[in-house]
Parts: C-alpha cells; sequence; structure tokens
C-alpha cells in the first residue's frame, strides 16, 4: 500500500552539472543528470518521495537484492518540442508493466497513476537536461530492489524505489546482425521472461559475447523447450516484414516482455491499413522465407534503440543479408513517424504523449 497523499520533499543541488557535459559526444548511458527521486517502503507503506542530488548509494553487505536478486526497472524517454514542452511516451504502459513485475518477483506495488506522477515530478526538476538535439533523449530509469541486511531467502520487508535521468545519444549507430540462438535460453515458461527484471539480462550476457565474438551484435531468443519458436531479439521486441506483412511473436507467452515500442509498432501499422500478424513465429517459416527472398525487413523495437534495423541473420551455417536499409519503405516510414511523434513535429492522434 502507499499513503492516501504523497508530498515530495525536493533538495537541489547547489551547483548544476549541465554546463560540463559534451552534447555533441553524448554516450549512452554514462551521463547523469543532477538529480534522483527515492522512495523507501517499510513498516508496510511506502513513504514520502524525496528528489535529491545525484549521488552513490551506501548498502549493507548482505543487501537482499545482491544475494537473492528482487530487482526490476523500467525504460522511458523524454523529448522536448519545438515550444520547449516535455514530452514523455506512453507512460501509463510502463506503469502497468511496472507493476506486472512487482508482482511477479514479489514485491510492493505502486499505484500507476503514482509511478506516473513521480516520473513527470523528476523529469520537471531536470527538464532542461532534456536534449533538444535531433536523435538525443532523456532516458528515465524507475528501479525498485530489496534492501533487508538479511541472509535467509525470503520477499524482503522493505525497499528503495529510485529514479534517475540521464540524456543518451542513439543506443545503435548502425543497422545490426542478429544470431537464431538454438541452445541458450532466454526464459522458459513459467518463470520471469514477462518481468523486466535484473536476472534476465544478467542471463543474456554470456550467450550474447559468445554470439559477437562471431561477429554478430544480438541475439534473436527462441522458446526453451525445443527452440522452434521465435520470441526476443537481444534486449528488443522483434518484428518481420514477410510476403508484404508484419509478422511479430505474440506476447500472450509469458516469456516475452510486453514492450512498448512494440505494441506502438503494431498499433501505427493496422493504423495505417498494413496487415499485422501477431501470433506464434517458427524458426523454419522466418529461416524458408529468408532462403525464398520473401523476407523484406526485420527490426528490432524497444525503447533504448526504438527502430534497430537488422541487416544480417545468421542461422546455423548460413548468413542472411537483407535488403539495404535505405530500400526499406515501412520501417523507415514507422520510425520516422516514432521520432518525429515523440519530439512533437507530428500530431498525437494516437494520444500516446503526456505533455507537460
Amino acid at each position: 500500500m502507499i499513503k492516501d497523499t504523497i508530498s515530495i520533499k525536493v533538495n537541489k543541488v547547489e551547483r548544476s552539472r549541465i554546463t560540463d557535459v559534451d552534447w555533441d559526444n553524448l554516450p549512452f548511458g554514462k551521463v547523469f543528470s543532477d538529480h534522483m527521486l527515492v522512495m523507501d517502503y517499510k513498516d508496510g507503506v511506502w513513504h514520502d518521495p524525496e528528489i535529491v542530488p545525484f549521488e552513490s548509494l551506501s548498502m549493507h553487505p548482505a543487501t537482499s537484492a545482491i544475494h537473492y536478486g528482487q530487482s526490476i526497472f523500467e525504460g522511458m524517454k523524454a523529448n522536448k518540442n519545438e515550444n520547449n514542452e516535455v514530452l514523455i511516451f506512453r507512460p501509463e504502459m510502463n506503469a502497468k508493466r511496472f507493476t506486472e513485475s512487482c508482482k511477479r518477483i514479489c514485491m510492493p506495488q505502486i499505484p500507476e497513476s503514482t509511478f506516473i506522477q513521480l516520473i513527470q515530478k523528476i523529469v520537471d526538476i531536470d527538464r532542461e537536461w532534456v536534449p533538444s538535439k535531433e536523435g538525443h533523449s532523456l532516458y528515465i530509469r524507475p528501479f525498485m530492489f530489496a534492501t533487508d541486511d538479511f541472509i535467509g531467502i525470503k520477499p524482503s520487508d522493505t525497499y528503495k524505489f529510485i529514479i534517475f535521468t540521464c540524456p543518451v545519444g542513439a543506443y545503435y549507430s548502425q543497422p545490426v546482425n542478429v544470431k537464431i540462438e538454438e541452445y541458450y535460453t532466454r526464459a522458459a515458461q513459467g518463470g520471469v521472461g514477462r518481468a523486466k527484471t535484473a536476472g534476465n539480462y544478467a542471463a543474456s550476457l554470456y550467450p550474447a559475447k559468445l554470439a559477437q565474438e562471431q561477429g554478430f551484435h544480438q541475439l534473436i531468443w527462441t522458446d526453451a523447450a525445443e527452440h522452434k519458436y521465435i520470441e526476443e531479439s537481444g534486449t528488443m521486441n522483434i518484428v518481420f516484414e514477410i510476403d508484404g506483412k508484419l509478422v511479430t511473436p505474440s506476447e500472450d507467452m509469458d516469456t516475452i516482455l510486453r514492450g512498448v515500442t512494440k505494441r506502438a509498432v503494431v498499433d501505427i501499422a493496422r493504423h495505417w491499413g498494413v496487415e499485422v500478424e501477431e501470433r506464434r513465429v517458427t524458426v523454419e517459416e522466418v529461416v524458408t522465407a529468408l532462403r525464398e527472398g520473401r523476407v523484406t525487413d526485420a527490426f528490432g523495437a524497444g525503447t533504448a534503440a526504438t527502430i534497430a534495423q537488422v541487416a544480417k541473420i545468421g542461422f546455423r551455417e548460413e548468413l542472411f543479408e537483407l535488403p539495404d536499409v535505405t530500400s526499406r519503405t515501412l520501417s523507415n516510414k514507422i520510425k520516422t513517424y516514432l521520432t518525429d511523434l515523440k519530439s512533437g513535429k507530428v500530431e498525437d492522434e494516437l494520444n500516446w504523449l503526456l505533455k507537460f
């Protein structure tokens, strides 16, 4: 539960670090804004949040999250329009997904309206950090972790919720090469694949490293039971254009994270009259379509990259090269539309933006 009324105490920095930033050389996830929001859960309730200067955390060596993995997070972006208003893309979906992660990882929930209110507050405090440069955004990272100083496997009684932000450039600077993975697994049915929990990403690092040693940027994950069905690509949802239709794995399976950007891609395509199939997608049908030249596009959809177009797909000893990115009509159109929408250059006809 959370207290009925929330007051947010604000303790601002004496001197902003914004003038120290090299805005023309902005790496992803290494430059952080001035403040962060912190809220603690103890005695069965969430206590009033506080906005404080961005700083390191002090942790007990027995902090529960370190040992037993109760840790979840979200990722969102803020942009500015020409009127200097801040725009956040579909935050209600992140709030809903955060709630689902809380349930699955046995953590206390934050009301979705409160989650959005806290996001808006911390972004507003550091709104000058929202880049105006094309292709740049303010990345927003809400996360929660268990804080009991206790060695024993049980849900923690205390938690810390934090939001920090960081101005970022492009996540991928070029189209990506991906490999269909048939041994390692991202998530199994009944597991925590639908939760945005830290352990899922830790488990992906080693197989991704092996793929990178073979010249691939990321993997296309397949199901754990048979490695027969396509699931995700790296840290993104995967979309194919086959025979003029968009084909993408259904998110009904609890092994697939419900993607905010992927949902937008599907909704936009259908709004434009494009045929979309959301269903179980087999490795066999994708590889057959690749061999026959019927795959005209493939791309990852995720918050960090937005649209990451795939250049090559590896499967066993075969390597399939997709059409040149400049020739791809639909994914380029979607990418441009989403970029323009998030920066207020096109009308928000689907009512997806939080503006302030």
